[in-house]
Parts: structure tokens; sequence; C-alpha cells
């Protein structure tokens, strides 16, 4: 049996160039139409995870990042999707807050899910010392909190698979903030995955390959990944023969003229 896996950071629907109504509806039907095994989805805003069920055709597990906000001052989802209503491409993520979500198909059956906060203050604390960080990192890192969400899934061939979703930091003068993330998530996934499990570990990790010291180690013969591409979405396999990682053009996710979202789906197929 192969698997298709795919994984996309939705842009809170917005497309580019920037429009005034969300196209998130569009954009997980369109990641769904062809019947996916698992679609790995970040950047969701927060009233839109009791919809993807719906829209996708698929039981979604969402699971909140950043809870909504009127500026230093909680709010809900409904009034951070009001205000956003007005106009998307200029509101984003400011009152909606985020969310990830894996959506799986109804072939395969949900065994368990777990999550983990990736960045934490004591994580935070014991990672700027040892790497040194400036304030302004420091502070940057503090703004809104990043999860990894994880689900173990039963497959009709009788494989196990552990899939773990993630939106790391992005903060480009310093990608080691990324780096540390996803090499947490790394940890958590592989803690979680039993001796059988195919493990795999998507998402917009906001770090490349080639400048990446955690990918480096994960695609090493320690850790035993494969998968990662030359974008900052990537989707790491372990324990199953895996296909090429590869990129939609943009042509399959160009609607009315513009792109859906400002990143491009990334999917493999495991064997």
């Amino acid at each position: 049996m192969t698997l298709l896996i795919r994984s996309w950071n939705v842009f809170h629907g917005n497309t580019v160039p920037p429009a005034r109504k969300h196209r998130l509806e569009q954009i997980v039907r369109l990641a769904t139409v062809d019947d996916p095994d698992v679609v790995c989805l970040q950047e969701i805003p927060v009233w839109a995870l009791e919809r993807l069920d719906r829209w996708s055709d698929m039981t979604a597990l969402g699971d909140v990042a950043a809870k909504p906000r009127l500026g230093p001052f909680p709010s809900t989802a409904g009034l951070g999707a009001a205000i956003t209503r007005l106009h998307h491409g200029f509101f984003r993520s400011a009152f909606t807050g985020q969310a990830n979500a894996v959506l799986v198909s109804r072939r395969l059956r949900v065994l368990e899910r777990s999550r983990l906060v990736l960045n934490p203050r004591s994580f935070r604390r014991v990672q700027a010392r040892w790497l040194d960080l400036p304030p302004l990192a420091r502070l940057v890192w503090a703004t809104e909190r990043r999860v990894c969400q994880a689900v173990r899934l039963a497959c009709p061939d009788g494989r196990t698979l552990l899939v773990a979703n993630l939106h790391a930091t992005s903060y480009r003068p310093d990608e080691r903030l990324a780096d540390a993330e996803v090499f947490r998530a790394a940890v958590f996934a592989d803690a979680l995955a039993r001796p059988d499990d195919v493990l795999l570990l998507a998402g917009d990790l906001n770090v490349k390959a080639q400048r990446s010291w955690t990918l480096a180690d994960l695609t090493g013969p320690d850790w035993g990944f494969v998968g990662t591409g030359p974008w900052i979405d990537h989707i790491l396999v372990r324990g199953a023969e895996v296909g090429p990682v590869e990129r939609w053009p943009d042509d399959r996710r160009r609607l009315d003229g513009a792109l859906l979202s400002d990143h491009a789906p990334v999917e493999v197929r495991v064997g």
C-alpha cells in the first residue's frame, strides 16, 4: 500500500497578491481533492478548525498554537474572524490566532494523539544561553507559541504511522531558533514512536537543508530520516521506502490569477 503524504502552509487562506476575501475553503478542498492519505496543514486561523472536516471530507485533528487576541488582550475565534473579514489580505493573522491540523483519510484509523509546545519559556531560556542569542532574538522567540502535534495512525495493511506536524518559528536573521524547535520536535516524535512505526516529521520547518545542522543530523545515519528538499517546507520519513519530495508547480495552486498561499504544497509517496 502506497501512502500519499502532503504538507501545506495555507497562509490563513490568503493569496499572492493579497486579496480582501480569504480562499481557505478552496485551499483545503484543493489539498484534498485527489484523496491523499494524510495532509499536514499550518497557519490555520482558529475559527476554521471546526470546518476542516466538512471542507476536506477527512478526519481533521487540530491544535491551537496561538490563541486569538486583540493586541495584549484575549479574544475569541469569532471576534477575530469578524475583524479579519474586513480585509483578510491586510489583517492576516493579527486577530485570528493560529493553529496546525492533520487531516486523515477515512481509510486510516486514529489510535492516539499528543502535542508539545516547542518554545516554552524554560526551553527558550536554556537555548538562549547555549546559543548566546541577542536580546532581539530572545524577544522574537517569545512572541508566538509554536506547537508540534503528533498523531498515531493504523493503516489498512497493518502498518502504523506516527505523524508529527509543526510550524517552527520564522526569524530570518537567526535560523537557529527554528533549528532548535525542529530538533525538539524530532526528539518528541521519536520518543512517541513505537519500534515498528513509520515516523513522519512534516511541516513548515523554516529552515533549509543546506543551512540546517538539525536537518543534517536527522538525515544522517544516527537518525535515519530521508526526504528533505531545497525549501523550508519538508516531509521527513523514517522506517519505510519513500519517493522523492515533490513541490507543486505554481499553476496547480493558481485560482483567478492569484496563487493560493505564499507556500506551495510538498508531498511524498511512502511505500
